[in-house]
């Protein structure tokens, strides 16, 4: 694990190196880039704003306020964090704001900010408006509006693995029988983002561990501790072994270090707060899009319209291992990762599982989003689900439910 964090971190490196000289080169395209042209700006006059729907007690949004500062201090870059933004006129209010105060680049973290965004975008041309989880970029083509997502599928897959091998501990010590192997994960809304994420989690979790299933509460919010500390304890009683979530607070792990149930949490370590059953934690790590973005800025060229971050690009990073971790599960995170980045695993690999007792051969999935949410694009390309794939879209678009998995309930 160490000699893998140590690639990983080297990568990053020249990564970041190579987004201030040649900021093509720093991601994947999931569409065309961009074709606008534009002045290159000096480092000492580019000013960044950042726009987040919480503030620091949001796990998820913490994530990107220490991006954003570690990015923009390492580069001598002006910026300044709006926080608590809705998804509503407000982040139009707020982009306007940081447009007209001279920010070159305005950065917004949540989904729904999407439509706001863009509408700031159309009104000052001049300025570069980036936003995260975005579905829109690729069919919008303005020259200065762009998404950016990373393969965080691959992060949680990896986690689901950390999770699979603390459960067959469980099932070996005798604390469990192989029946009982059922995990539990809290979600915060139907959408293909958490359905990617719990979905990758548990194939992670399987490859390792062949009897898992798991069962799946929504709160219908990204951030509502108490709900989410609820559902973990629903999960918790209806005979869970180990929760993971794709929600932003608290609730979840202090839920389960209370009931003393391994918790697999997410976007950061909760090893100081939760010692007895943090297992690890995956986040997207936004430090080489924001290196990549001020780099194109700086030298006067494009941004592509919609960027993936990946585990070569250090964008996809796990925690530091909790101390409760099973035996092995150093070497089993190692094999599986380098397999991840050769190509020769596919987290979605079709054979790894059914839907409705029967294997996915074709799937038109919903990349060029509409009203209606229609699938466009055949996404089943050599054997797996390509999701975030070369030429389709940077934001997730896997909304399969697989066999394995339950469905407790539906929050959208």
């Amino acid at each position: 694990m160490r000699k893998m964090k140590s690639i990983i971190a080297l990568v990053l490196c020249l990564v970041m190196a190579m987004s201030l000289a040649a900021c093509g080169n720093s991601g994947e395209t999931a569409s065309s880039d961009a074709s606008g042209e534009a002045e290159a700006v000096a480092t000492s006059d580019l000013k960044v704003g950042f726009i987040c729907l919480h503030d620091e007690n949001s796990t998820y949004d913490l994530n990107f306020i220490n991006a954003a500062k570690e990015a923009c201090e390492a580069l001598g870059v002006e910026y300044e964090i709006k926080t608590n933004i809705g998804e509503n006129n407000d982040c139009y209010e707020a982009a306007c704001e940081f447009a007209d105060e001279g920010c070159d680049i305005v950065f917004a973290d949540s989904f729904g900010h999407e439509d706001y965004i863009i509408q700031a975008a159309k009104e000052y041309p001049e300025v570069q408006f980036c936003h995260a989880t975005g579905t829109k970029a690729h069919t919008e083509g303005l020259d200065n509006y762009h998404n950016a997502f990373a393969s965080i599928y691959e992060g949680r897959y990896l986690a689901g693995i950390v999770a699979g091998m603390k459960i067959n501990e469980m099932i070996e010590s005798g604390e469990i029988t192989e029946d009982e192997a059922k995990m539990g994960y809290v979600g915060a809304y139907t959408y293909a983002e958490v359905i990617s994420g719990y979905t990758s989690f548990y194939l992670g979790a399987k490859s390792v561990c062949p009897s898992v299933t798991m069962e799946v509460t929504f709160t219908g919010s990204w951030y509502d501790e108490t709900a989410e500390k609820e559902g973990a304890n629903t999960l918790i009683n209806d005979g869970c072994v180990l929760i993971s979530q794709h929600a932003d607070s608290m609730g979840a792990p202090t839920a389960c270090e209370s009931a003393g149930v391994p918790n697999v949490s997410y976007n950061g370590s909760t090893a100081s707060a939760c010692p007895e059953t943090f297992l690890v934690s995956s986040r997207i790590d936004w430090v080489p899009y924001y290196e990549y973005i001020i780099g194109c800025v700086m030298n006067g060229e494009a941004i592509d319209a919609d960027w993936v971050g990946t585990l070569e690009t250090g964008s996809v990073v796990l925690t530091d291992l909790g101390e409760n971790v099973a035996e092995g599960t150093e070497e089993a995170l190692a094999e599986a990762e380098a397999a991840l980045m050769d190509g020769s695993l596919h987290v979605f690999d079709i054979t790894t599982f059914t839907v409705g007792g029967e294997e996915l051969s074709s799937y038109m999935a919903d990349v060029d989003t509409d009203e209606n949410y229609e699938g466009d694009h055949e996404v089943i390309v050599d054997g797996y689900f390509s999701e975030s794939g070369e030429g389709f879209r940077s934001a997730p678009y896997f909304d399969v439910q697989i066999d394995g998995i339950t469905l407790l309930d539906t929050a959208f």
